[in-house]
């Protein structure tokens, strides 16, 4: 089983999102995961996965209210959607979203 984990940071403030909600669903869209980023921007606890396609979700826009930013209704972004695959059964796969209230960016990082 490969090893997933996921560092959301908030490139407007230069620092960790910390309270990000976020969702991890399979390719058929059932969640296998719901879980809050912590002050280091990261989500402990996300489970081991077999090769396929799954989904991370990312409320960002109730982040960034949550930051007294004020936002456009509606947002621009509300939430990050990121579709990936996992090919190698034994390996880890980190998914990093560096994101702002008008862009995102994402990678395979390591």
């Amino acid at each position: 089983m490969s090893t997933l984990s996921t560092h959301v940071l908030d490139t407007a403030h230069g620092c960790p999102a910390a309270g990000v909600a976020l969702t991890l669903a399979d390719g058929a869209g059932a969640t296998l995961f719901e879980g809050v980023t912590n002050a280091d921007g990261r989500c402990p606890g996300v489970p081991e996965l077999a090769p396929g396609t799954y989904r991370l979700t990312f409320a960002v826009a109730d982040y960034f209210r949550g930051q007294g930013v004020s936002l456009p209704e509606p947002p621009f972004l509300d939430v990050v959607r990121i579709d990936f695959g996992i090919a190698d059964p034994a390996g880890h796969y980190h998914v990093p979203l560096l994101v702002s209230p008008f862009g995102y960016s994402t990678y395979r990082g390591s």
